[in-house]
């Protein structure tokens, strides 16, 4: 279970909740469990990361859940009448240590997982639910809600609280707070059951991600790149195949190799188990859960009486309407498949003049696009990643934080504050002018057994200033592959990209300037625009010239290699853009279509067939493993956010090509802090979208981006 923010409230925006009465607690014992104890040291206090034992898991929880239901008790009893102070923003410091908690807990489950861990997340996840359903089920909390709200529309409070009084009674009402007795304890044990399904959706995956690990020889090498053979060589050694190389399966290791290898039926069988994931017919499979996910799920809200979730979830979101967001994507798709067809006919003509005999499968299309990309632009993706040394890339991003947020970063000494694992390290954040502490950022770069896949970034803890100022924990967390000793991490454009994207989710954390822990959530279709946007720093002329050197030479990457780069940006978009999408579609088709007794393979298989998928590539989140969607919720039917956000990327990237300083105008730079990445959540995304650019978001400068025909008017 992964809680990014430490104010339990935040759960009731962020989580799906059940109603009903509850029981007044006592509250809980004194405990000197280090999972709880406030965070000491420098810097506000940070984590006691190097006191973290799961032996104290289950006492920790047990305190702070009963603590936090007190606190929740405790504001619904008041006898005082109801006012923003005494409920709302007393609900903002409640379930303080189970945010502690929860953060410990969080990186044991994303960065150190074990059987242990998974045993206790199965045990606590109902315990979870049940506590969540206890809080948004009191009818007198909600009573006290409801009435701030009400009179907050007859005498409005300042536009931040304004906005966190709406959050709070949406995060009551959308999940049921107007529910009759017997519909709410239907909702709660909906809620308790869901709950358990999601951690075994993800425990199941991340088996098929430790176990399905292919091991090659020497002889099996060909057409690997020296720093991947190295890297491969160092991770087959530590799980005990010395002489081995292992192929792991995660993106990482996947992608790399089904790039380069000359080994088509070992590309098909990394390729397979892959995206095979969730999806082998044993106990870890996972079509079965999803069936009974997309069950309960309707039944949730058609208590609440929607007609689907879609409709029920996007309510609240940019789009509005799952019509909204399906509108956008399926003006996308026609020009993104339509890509595919045209990548597919240069690759078969590579693969036919290159006499081999082979018809382009979806494990052939990473070779041989890259094959293309070496024909039509010249242009070696091997070569480049000889200049993207990871250590060079973060120094970049620090450099482009300074420039646009006027940030500084140094680093910590070893042992100045825990981390949880060796490869973890910190730096400092403070303001270049003033010298003031914005925050920490802690980096944990490498893959490893019990780490999930992928990339992503958590905040420890939050800014505010509702209760005195409390400053930023952030973190990056990426899965390359660890080095051999004494060797550079090098890694491909795209994992560039991803590097630069996820630390814009870290300066989105840091740059916060609200006063309530709450205003630091956000609206799924939009959270990703800020970090996808930070992307396209990559590419600007001072971070190639600085910091985009050999990892030998120390040359400067050559100016024609950057225009070769450049001018293959809408290089591959069909397989970049169709993937994504495919899986964005059946996210949202999934959860239209009636769950009674679906088929996931199936609705999955027929679906794709239906809007016309390529045979040539796959979705790139099949649904048996599909976590942004079935792991939790944060990502149902709001997988379409990315494209969402990416309009509006490529839309404010616009707004910087056209002003005189480029991507480092100081005036739009400037907007882009006040009005893009500081309020967070306390102001409403349409609108601060249009205090920055002066308008809405157009879809054009998307479709030019990508190089797709804009759509007439």
């Amino acid at each position: 279970m992964k809680i990014n923010k430490p104010k339990t409230m935040l759960l009731l925006a962020s989580m799906c909740l059940a109603m009903g009465s509850t029981q007044a607690q006592e509250p809980a014992k004194q405990t000197n469990n280090p999972l709880l104890a406030e965070w000491t040291g420098p810097y506000g206090g940070v984590p006691a990361f190097d006191k973290m034992d799961l032996k104290y898991v289950p006492e920790a929880f047990d305190v702070a859940m009963a603590e936090n239901l007190a606190d929740y008790e405790k504001i619904a009893n008041n006898p005082e009448p109801a006012t923003f102070e005494n409920t709302i923003v007393a609900m903002e410091s409640a379930g303080e240590k189970l945010g502690r908690a929860f953060t410990y807990f969080g990186i044991w489950s994303s960065n150190l997982s074990s059987p242990e861990v998974r045993k206790l997340q199965m045990e606590y996840s109902p315990k979870f639910s049940e506590m969540r359903s206890k809080i948004s089920q009191n009818e007198k909390l909600f009573a006290r809600v409801k009435k701030v709200y009400e009179d907050s529309l007859k005498n409005p409070l300042d536009p931040e609280s304004q906005r966190l009084i709406l959050n709070t009674y949406e995060g009551f009402a959308m999940n049921g707070a107007n529910l009759d007795e017997f519909s709410k304890k239907r909702y709660a044990a909906i809620n308790k059951e869901l709950s358990s399904l999601y951690t075994q959706f993800a425990n199941n995956v991340l088996h098929d991600e430790e176990n399905y690990v292919t091991f090659i020889t020497d002889q099996q090498l060909s057409g690997l790149p020296e720093s991947f053979i190295k890297a491969a060589a160092k991770t087959a050694a530590d799980k005990g195949k010395e002489g081995q190389y292992a192929i792991t399966n995660t993106r990482s290791s996947m992608d790399p190799f089904l790039t380069y290898s000359t080994e088509r039926e070992l590309r098909k069988k990394v390729w397979t188990n892959y995206y095979s994931r969730g999806d082998n017919g044993d106990e870890y499979d996972n079509n079965e859960l999803i069936a009974k996910i997309l069950k309960l799920r309707r039944e949730r809200v058609e208590l609440l009486g929607h007609k689907n979730y879609p409709e029920w979830r996007l309510q609240n979101r940019m789009a509005k309407t799952p019509e909204n967001a399906m509108q956008l994507m399926e003006a996308v798709w026609p020009a993104a498949i339509g890509r595919v067809k045209e990548e597919v006919a240069d690759m078969q003509a590579v693969a036919d003049e290159l006499g081999h005999g082979i018809t382009i499968e979806p494990w052939d299309y990473r070779y041989y696009a890259e094959k293309v990309r070496k024909k039509k632009y010249n242009l070696d993706s091997n070569e480049v990643k000889q200049y993207l040394q990871l250590d060079n890339l973060r120094e970049a991003m620090f450099y482009v934080a300074g420039e646009l947020f006027n940030y500084t970063f140094t680093a910590l000494p070893e042992g100045k504050v825990p981390v949880y694992h060796e490869d973890v390290n910190v730096w400092e954040v403070t303001d270049k002018t003033s010298g003031e502490h914005i925050g920490l950022w802690y980096l944990d770069p490498f893959a490893r057994a019990g780490k999930r896949s992928g990339a992503w970034a958590s905040p420890y803890r939050s800014h505010e200033t509702y209760n005195g100022k409390v400053t930023v924990l952030s973190s990056n967390n990426s899965n390359f592959i660890k080095p051999a000793p004494g060797e550079s991490v090098l890694v491909s454009w795209d994992d560039a990209e991803t590097f630069f994207h996820e630390f814009g989710h870290a300066l989105h954390f840091l740059a916060s300037n609200v006063k309530y822990p709450s205003s630091n959530g956000g609206v799924r279709d939009y959270t990703e625009f800020q970090s996808q946007l930070l992307e396209r720093w990559l590419s600007t002329d001072v971070v190639i010239n600085n910091y985009l050197k050999h990892h030998k030479t120390g040359a400067v990457i050559p100016a024609e290699l950057i225009a070769k780069i450049k001018k293959a940006a809408t290089f591959n978009q069909g397989f970049a853009t169709t993937e994504y999408l495919a899986s964005a579609l059946i996210d949202m088709k999934i959860h239209m279509a009636d769950p009674e007794n679906i088929d996931v393979d199936a609705f999955e298989r027929d679906t794709l067939k239906a809007l016309g998928m390529p045979d040539e590539l796959v979705m790139r989140h099949r649904t048996p493993h599909f976590g942004h969607v079935f792991s939790g919720e944060g990502y149902a039917t709001a997988y379409y956010g990315y494209m969402w956000a990416d309009v509006l990327t490529s839309d404010a990237a616009e707004a910087f090509e056209q002003a005189p300083g480029g991507y480092y105008d100081k005036a739009v730079a400037a907007k882009l802090v006040k009005y893009l990445f500081a309020p967070r959540n306390a102001m409403d995304p349409a609108e601060a979208y249009r205090k920055f650019r002066g308008r809405d978001a157009s879809i054009d400068a998307l479709m030019r981006d990508r190089g797709f025909p804009v759509p007439k008017k």
